[in-house]
C-alpha cells in the first residue's frame, strides 16, 4: 500500500505549523544497527516527529517499517507482537498485518470482505539495509527510489575494523552536526578522554566544495599538531558527516556520524569508528574488549559536552538561530569555518527540520546523564551484559562469603592464604560488577577535564 505524505504538524491550539522541508523529509535515515534489532519483537522509533514501528517480516525475509498506529482504533502497533504466522498483530483487538501492510485478519469480522479494504491497511514506510544499518525513508514511499542511501563509500572497501555505538541525545540533529564538525573543541572539551589541552593550537580549516548536497573541507595540519596527518571532512546533507585521515605507520581512520532527527530537541547519534591498521596487532587487541565496555567509554566522551550543548542550542534559538549566528557568536578564526558552512547550508539550501517549533524545557542533570533509556536498553551488547552482571554479582558475593568461612576454618595455614586471596578477588569482582551496572545506567556529573589535578 502506498502511504500519503505525513500530515502537517499542528500546535496544541490546532494551528498549522510549517512542515518539514523536503531537504529533510525526502531523505533516508538510519534508525538502528541491524545487530541490535530483535526479530521476535516490534520496536518503536520516532523519526522527524513521526511515530514508527520496526518489525521483522519472516515470511517476506525483510525488516518492515509502518506508521505506529493501527487503522482500527489508532493504538500503537509497537505494543503488539509478531504472531505465529509471522504477521504484526495489534495489541487491542488482534488485527494482523503482513509485510505490505495488508490486513490479514479481523477477528471480529464475520467474513473476510473487510480485510481487503484500503482503510484496513497499515501505512507502510520504505526501509532498506546497508553497511550494517537499517534505513527508513521519512517521506512518501513513492519518492524513495529517487534518493540514494546515505552510505559511506569508503566502507565498501575491504579490511575495515569498525567500532559502532549509538545514543539518543537531548539536542537537535543540527546541534550534533555542529559539534562534530567543530574539530577545534576536542583538546579542551575532551581533555583526559580523547584529547589533551597541550595539543591545542591554530586550526586552519579550508572549504574545498559547497552546495545543496553539503560541503567538503581539509585540515592540512590535522589533529594533535600534525601527528596524525591531514584530515579530510565531508558533510553529506542533511544528516551525515565523516572525517578521514591516514596516520602514517599506524592506520587509516574514519570518524562517521549520523544525526537522525527524532523530534525538536532530540536526535539519535549513530557513531562509527572504522580503522584499517597497518599491523594486525591493534585489531586483535581491540577485538579482546567487549563491545559494552567500549560503549561505556563512548558514553564518557559524549557526556563531556552533552550538558552544555543542551543549554547552548536554547541560547542560540533565543537569539535567532542560524540566521543570527554571525551576530550571536563571535566566530573569529578559521577553526569555525565548518560550523559557518553548516549554517550557510541551512540558510541557503536545507532549512531546519522543525521550523517554528519551540524547544522543550531544559532538562535536569538526571535525564541528561541517563544511559539506560538513551542507549543500554536498546543495545543488544549492553542489555546482555547487564543481565550477566546481575547474575554474577550475587554469585561472586556468595562465593566470597564461603571463602571467608574457609579462611576462618583453615587457621594459620597455606590454604588460609589461598582462600584469603580468593576472598579478595571475589569481593573485588562483586564490587566491579556493581560499578559496571551503574555505568550502564548513569554518567558522572563531573567530566574528566574538570577533575582536580594531582600535584
Amino acid at each position: 500500500m502506498i502511504s500519503p505524505s505525513p500530515d502537517p504538524a499542528r500546535r496544541r491550539d490546532g494551528a498549522l505549523l510549517p512542515s518539514t522541508p523536503a531537504s529533510w523529509l525526502e531523505r533516508w535515515y538510519p534508525v538502528a544497527f541491524l545487530k541490535d534489532l530483535d526479530p521476535q519483537r516490534p520496536l518503536a522509533f520516532t523519526l522527524l516527529d513521526q511515530d514508527l514501528v520496526i518489525w521483522w517480516d519472516a515470511p517476506g525475509g525483510a525488516w518492515r517499517v509502518f506508521e505506529d498506529v493501527c487503522p482500527h482504533r489508532l493504538v500503537p502497533l509497537s505494543e503488539g507482537r509478531i504472531n505465529a504466522a509471522g504477521a504484526l498483530e495489534c495489541p487491542y483487538h488482534g488485527w494482523s498485518f503482513d509485510g505490505a501492510g495488508q490486513c490479514l485478519t479481523i477477528p471480529q469480522a464475520s467474513d473476510g470482505a473487510s480485510h481487503s479494504r484500503s482503510r484496513s491497511c497499515a501505512r507502510r514506510r520504505e526501509a532498506a539495509t546497508a553497511q550494517g544499518l537499517l534505513f527508513v525513508f521519512a517521506g512518501d514511499v513513492s519518492l524513495a527510489a529517487d534518493q540514494p542511501l546515505p552510505t559511506v563509500p569508503q566502507l565498501e572497501e575491504p579490511g575495515w575494523l569498525v567500532q559502532d555505538t549509538f545514543r539518543d541525545l537531548p539536542y537537535d540533529a543540527l546541534t550534533l552536526l555542529e559539534n562534530v564538525l567543530d574539530v577545534s573543541h576536542v583538546p579542551f572539551t575532551h581533555h583526559a578522554t580523547v584529547g589533551r589541552r597541550e595539543n591545542c593550537g591554530p586550526v586552519a580549516l579550508e572549504l574545498t566544495a559547497a552546495g545543496p548536497d553539503g560541503f567538503s573541507g581539509i585540515w592540512a595540519e590535522g589533529p594533535r599538531r600534525g601527528k596524525l596527518g591531514t584530515q579530510f571532512t565531508t558533510f553529506c546533507a542533511p544528516a551525515l558527516m565523516w572525517h578521514e585521515l591516514s596516520a602514517k605507520g599506524f592506520a587509516r581512520i574514519l570518524t562517521v556520524v549520523y544525526a537522525t532527527p527524532i523530534r525538536h530537541g532530540e536526535c539519535r547519534l549513530f557513531a562509527r569508528f572504522p580503522f584499517q591498521f597497518e599491523s594486525p596487532w591493534p585489531a586483535r587487541l581491540l577485538g579482546l574488549r567487549p563491545e559494552w565496555l567500549q560503549h561505556i567509554g563512548n558514553h564518557r566522551v559524549l557526556e563531556d559536552d552533552q550538558i552544555f550543548l543542551h543549554w547552548q542550542e536554547r541560547v542560540l534559538a533565543q537569539r535567532g538561530g542560524s540566521e543570527a549566528l554571525a551576530r550571536s557568536c563571535y566566530l573569529a578564526t578559521s577553526a569555525d569555518r565548518y560550523v559557518q558552512a553548516l549554517h550557510a547550508w541551512v540558510l541557503e539550501h536545507g532549512g531546519v527540520p522543525f521550523p517554528a517549533q519551540p524547544l522543550p524545557a531544559r532538562l535536569s542533570d538526571g535525564p541528561l546523564l541517563d544511559r539506560w533509556q538513551s542507549h543500554s536498553r536498546h543495545c543488544r551488547s549492553c542489555r546482555g551484559a547487564d543481565q550477566q552482571l546481575q547474575r554474577l554479582q550475587p554469585l561472586s558475593a556468595g562465593l566470597a562469603a564461603l571463602c571467608l568461612v574457609l579462611v576462618a576454618w583453615s587457621g594459620l595455614t597455606v590454604a588460609a592464604g589461598i582462600w584469603g586471596l580468593a576472598l579478595l578477588l571475589l569481593v573485588g569482582l562483586s564490587w566491579q560488577c556493581g560499578r559496571w551496572r551503574q555505568q550502564l545506567r548513569f554518567g558522572d556529573r563531573l567530566p574528566p577535564r574538570n577533575q582536580p589535578v594531582r600535584p
